[in-house]
């Protein structure tokens, strides 16, 4: 997935009455209108909502008409198994927010943006602010769909969930949040690595490979660590039957405490590319 060479002449930004600090709505203005400009933004979120969808019903489909043991009923976590498609729809999330920053260092329209707004900080606040915004937008239309046409597709074998049961409302807002977390993780990476394919690489490492990597280690270790894992403490949000077993091994982290543990690697990683951003040249 390549993106457009980002081309968009810059809107004057406001400043202030010192006509230094910019004022951060002109910044937040400007991102958008950089966003919503390049023609793979509306495909990368199309595809994020397809996949979220389309994999959740598909995924469904299959397992409704398989046998279910009276043991597998039991554990079945009837809303997070209608939300799986999130799992896929993370990548497409993931390569979109690397790119809106990696994108203006391989074209040099960053040297536009940071002479427009000197304020680097600032710069990375409003990409993080706009693409939050979009994120959960997004994520919270297909996960809700994800959810109703998962649950219909499941109530033919009498093992769907409402959404006003324990736990469901949280689990389905909540993997929209997950998304909308999960950018702001990659725009940090892009924003730290600065070229699209070794950003793209080392998200999806630290996303799909390194799971599986701590799988294959001894189970004390591997029970220790997978849960703290970034993708697996993000997705326990996920989860409404209490400590359901995660595929790496070990119980997950309580579904609020797993989204806090991602949103905190998320803050940091972005957090420490703010401060090299400030500290590199262009």
């Amino acid at each position: 997935m390549i993106m457009a060479a980002i081309t968009t002449t810059h809107p004057p930004v406001s400043t202030r009455a010192n006509d230094r600090t910019p004022i951060f709505g002109g910044v937040v203005r400007s991102e958008w209108t950089k966003l919503r400009g390049v023609r793979s933004t509306y495909w990368t979120l199309l595809a994020a909502v397809v996949t979220t969808v389309g994999i959740s019903a598909l995924i469904s489909s299959i397992y409704v008409n398989s046998t279910i043991s009276a043991a597998d009923r039991l554990t079945f976590d009837p809303t997070s198994f209608s939300l799986n498609g999130v799992f896929f729809a993370q990548l497409a999330i993931g390569v979109l927010a690397v790119l809106i920053i990696t994108g203006e260092y391989s074209t040099g329209a960053i040297r536009s943006t940071l002479a427009a707004v000197p304020q680097r900080r600032t710069v990375l606040a409003a990409k993080a602010t706009v693409f939050t915004g979009v994120t959960l937008v997004v994520g919270l239309v297909s996960c809700f769909a994800a959810f109703f046409i998962g649950q219909a597709i499941l109530s033919t074998n009498g093992i769907q969930a409402s959404i006003g049961d324990p736990g469901v409302l949280r689990a389905v807002a909540g993997s929209a949040v997950y998304l909308a977390v999960l950018g702001l993780f990659a725009l940090g990476i892009g924003t730290l690595i600065r070229h699209s394919a070794g950003a793209i690489a080392a998200l999806f490492g630290i996303i799909l490979v390194l799971p599986g990597i701590v799988a294959v280690l001894p189970s004390s270790l591997s029970n220790a660590i997978s849960r703290y894992l970034p993708s697996n403490a993000g997705q326990a949000i996920a989860n409404t039957v209490k400590a359901a077993p995660h595929a790496h091994g070990g119980p997950p982290l309580s579904p609020l405490v797993g989204l806090g543990v991602f949103a905190l690697y998320a803050a940091v990683t972005l957090g420490f590319a703010a401060f090299m951003m400030s500290r590199r040249d262009a």
